[in-house]
């Protein structure tokens, strides 16, 4: 709990230093461990982070929200307070004259098919109705726990890096050969920060995360840059 304070604090200093300068701020998922929104309830916590979004919001920064495996139930909990995008599955996008094609990344590609059984499960409307019967203490203490459980055991498998094996880069490939104007292809999930060229003219990006890495994208008109916002650990 003291770690992921730190980190949030250390994420809301990083947003202070673009809140005069972005237009978009894009958030690809798993940024909770755990959400869900009960109908009168949230999960509590990271409130200088909500903050913050609140801050970006009113300041005229449009935020885009993915769903990731650790947070797939977003509500209108965002969209209504902070006029926030939601998105359940990648998009494609222009900024600054790039064609984008940006997701978390969970359930692309060939194979998984274990955790995509279980995503279908988890976002069935059925499952989301009875956990919504859950006391709020039991419902959001169970999924937490199995959320860093999960965490726990695939954490490590998650930063090993496979080449053009990647499941990401085979479903890249798949996009790139109907769409064949994408310019960069982006993700979260994996926990590994990489800036590759998939093929000529085209690059896919691994984001890495705010554990190890604290890494993000920035998108000018000249530019795309995969950069970090090292974690002083004075």
């Amino acid at each position: 709990m003291e770690s992921s304070l730190v980190r949030e604090k250390h994420f809301v200093k990083w947003l202070d230093t673009i809140i005069d300068v972005a237009s978009d701020l894009y958030l690809v998922g798993d940024i909770f461990d755990f959400w869900f929104e009960y109908k009168q309830v949230v999960p509590k916590g990271f409130i200088r982070f909500q903050g913050k979004l609140a801050e970006l919001a009113d300041r005229g920064i449009q935020l885009h929200i993915f769903t990731g495996n650790h947070d797939l139930w977003y509500t209108n909990y965002f969209a209504e307070q902070l006029g926030a995008i939601i998105y359940k599955k990648p998009i494609f996008v222009n900024l600054h004259g790039k064609r984008f094609y940006l997701g978390h990344g969970d359930g692309l590609g060939p194979g998984d098919y274990g955790y995509k059984f279980i995503k279908r499960i988890f976002t069935n409307p059925v499952c989301k109705w009875l956990f919504h019967r859950l006391h709020p203490n039991f419902g959001i203490g169970l999924a937490s726990y199995l959320s860093k459980t999960s965490r726990k055991q695939t954490g490590h498998k998650d930063a090993i890096f496979h080449g053009d094996k990647e499941i990401l880069y085979i479903h890249s490939r798949e996009i790139l050969s109907e769409q064949t104007d994408i310019q960069f292809f982006v993700y979260g999930h994996r926990h590994i920060m990489k800036d590759t060229e998939l093929e000529k003219g085209v690059r896919c990006i691994y984001l890495g995360d705010w554990i190890q890495h604290f890494s993000y994208l920035e998108v000018t008109e000249n530019t795309v840059t995969l950069k970090t916002f090292p974690l002083n650990k004075r």
